[in-house]
């Protein structure tokens, strides 16, 4: 019979088997999205997704806390979209996201993004 090894209990954080519980993400949706990552991935073990999900949700805790503090720096108790910008702007370990919350990408106080003014204003 195989023995338990040592990463065990962290897969096993989610349900019985690991691949169930409240806070896990679609494994289904993680294993489509790692094999659209390239066409020479072809099989995927069944540990992996379950290991890229439980990544993905601490990932999305440590920014959250991140965007958090800096919505208790405003003295606020919501959390908005700068918020994340300020915390991945902040943060070195988030440099991959700054193209993604620069300040060329922030919607005006209308609501409308740069690129939709322009063409609103030319019509």
């Amino acid at each position: 019979m195989r023995q338990a090894g040592k990463y065990s209990g962290f897969m096993m954080c989610g349900g019985i088997s690991g691949r169930t519980g409240p806070h896990s993400l679609p494994l289904a949706r993680i294993k489509k999205i790692m094999k659209k990552s390239g066409e020479d991935v072809k099989m995927i073990s069944g540990e992996a997704p379950i290991v890229f999900s439980k990544a993905c949700e601490l990932f999305i805790e440590e920014l959250t806390r991140r965007s958090w503090a800096t919505t208790l720096q405003g003295k606020r108790r919501i959390l908005h979209k700068d918020d994340v910008a300020s915390a991945v702007m902040a943060t070195d370990i988030f440099d991959f996201l700054v193209s993604m919350v620069s300040e060329t990408a922030s919607p005006s106080e209308d609501g409308t993004l740069p690129e939709e003014e322009e063409t609103a204003g030319s019509s």
